[in-house]
């Protein structure tokens, strides 16, 4: 059976989460406007940097701070290449954390669809709420 557009991408989003090399969370995300990839993003650390799954973690207040988020790596990736996300949609396996939804909201972001609720955050949510970027969960199945 042929999958709708939201199951297409976020089955786009779950293989790029394989390039992901920090085990605490393999995330990936898939930038599309007009059903067309703009980019993708996966956890990893900055460009030339050892990786978690060479060095183990870096942690700072139960953070990994090693790595740099999918979603933040997506739109790092638009602003490399001079492409731009204004009115995309955001595909990603987990729901953004509070750095990545400010990120998202002021790449132009309009809407997010997620799989896995990894921690939800109140104040993210209110922000998403705020800049009116609709949120929708979809459950993936591979």
């Amino acid at each position: 059976m042929r999958p709708d557009w939201d199951s297409y991408f976020m089955k786009i989003a779950y293989a790029v989460s394989e390039r992901s090399t920090c085990d605490r969370a393999f995330v990936g995300c898939v930038l599309v406007l007009e059903k067309r990839i703009l980019t993708t993003g996966f956890n990893g650390s900055p460009a030339g940097q050892e990786h978690c799954d060479e060095v183990g973690h870096l942690m700072v207040d139960g953070h990994c701070v090693r790595t740099i988020h999918a979603e933040t790596n997506a739109i790092i990736q638009a602003a490399l290449h001079g492409v731009s996300t204004k009115g995309a949609t955001c595909y990603v396996t987990h729901l953004p954390c509070i750095n990545c939804t400010k990120v998202l909201i002021n790449a132009g972001i309009s809407r997010i669809v997620y799989s896995t609720a990894y921690r939800t955050d109140e104040n993210a949510m209110n922000f998403l709420n705020a800049a009116n970027i609709e949120v929708e969960q979809k459950e993936f199945r591979a």
